[in-house]
């Protein structure tokens, strides 16, 4: 690491030069001008060799009275720069009036030292400047790794909510994120006084595919199922959970019966229409699914499991008709007379 010695003296360079030196300084860097320290620390623009200089210098000796750019003027500028803000400046003066040091300390200087220079008082501040320096540094440092940690930590944790949301075969919502997302809705909805539709959907068939097929396929098969419902709703408010086993779930927010319907007769056609051979099927020789839709607008004080319930009996309508159908129906609360 380096220290820069700014001063238009050539005397002066090498005075400050030489009781460096001898105080075991080895690494010593000189300008004779604001200018010349300015491309030495790379704030010159188009100048790539030197854009890493600033980061290997540790400190800067600057004299006030310089042509052109004065020190203080020369200070202020590399203090400004985004990679010299932490660099300190000793301004070395033979001015000592307070409107003089006021400027430098305004400037960005972190000290002074008056000439004619003191030797001893040189290099000890010198030395606190550069212990200062260090420790400031090994703090950023600190920061910057507490600062990894921390986004690292973050980023674990999203990716366990994640996976504590999300379905591990399908990728799509898991049991839990439905009743989390149901109970949302519906607080939501009773609130709004707006319709909140659930379609359940069951694999018709589906203990025949795996006995026959295989759990692979069967696996395969739970995926592609997945990806297609998933694909048919079109809102991001809209959820498509895995219910369970061969079962998937769907929320609709802002959706009456007959939307519902729609979206639902949607997924058995889109299901049916991949023509994954199941020749043990009892509705065909593909595969199949059934859907219960039931739709309600919240009452204050009413169950949500109501929704549920109106929807599981629609799809063991829909699979005690065949399969491969879907069954509607409505799970408003009877009105008080």
């Amino acid at each position: 690491m380096s220290i820069l010695i700014v001063d238009d003296s050539r005397f002066n360079l090498l005075l400050l030069k030489t009781i460096l030196q001898e105080a075991g300084f080895s690494d010593i860097l000189t300008a004779t001008s604001a200018a010349e320290a300015f491309r030495i620390l790379g704030m010159d623009d188009g100048v790539q060799e030197n854009q890493t200089a600033m980061t290997n210098i540790e400190l800067i000796l600057m004299d006030v009275v310089m042509p052109e750019i004065d020190g203080i003027e020369a200070c202020r500028r590399i203090k400004g720069h985004e990679r010299g803000e932490d660099l300190p400046v000793i301004i070395v003066t033979a001015n000592t009036e307070i409107s003089v040091l006021e400027s430098a300390f305004a400037a960005g200087a972190t000290d002074y030292i008056t000439k004619p220079l003191n030797k001893i008082e040189l290099l000890a501040r010198i030395r606190n400047a550069l212990a200062l320096k260090r420790e400031m540094d090994r703090r950023k440092q600190r920061e910057k790794e507490l600062l990894e940690v921390t986004r690292k930590l973050e980023e674990a944790n999203r990716k366990l909510k994640q996976l504590s949301t999300q379905d591990g075969l399908t990728g799509i919502a898991n049991r839990r994120q439905f009743n989390q997302y149901l109970a949302i809705e519906w607080a939501r909805a009773a609130r709004g006084k707006f319709s909140l539709s659930l379609i359940l959907i069951d694999i018709d068939s589906f203990k025949l595919y795996n006995d026959h097929y295989g759990h692979l396929a069967g696996d395969s098969c739970l995926i592609k199922v997945a990806h297609v419902l998933q694909n048919t709703v079109k809102r991001p408010t809209d959820l498509v959970a895995r219910y369970g086993g061969e079962e998937f779930a769907v929320i609709l927010p802002h959706t009456g019966l007959d939307g519902a319907s729609v979206v639902a007769e949607q997924m058995r056609q889109r299901v049916e229409e991949m023509k994954i051979e199941h020749l043990y099927a009892r509705s065909g020789k593909h595969l199949t699914i059934s859907a219960g839709v039931a739709a309600t607008v919240p009452l204050p004080g009413q169950d949500m499991m109501q929704l549920l319930q109106v929807a599981d009996q629609a799809l063991y309508e829909a699979k005690r008709l065949g399969g491969n159908k879907v069954v509607c129906a409505s799970a408003e609360a009877p009105s008080s007379q």
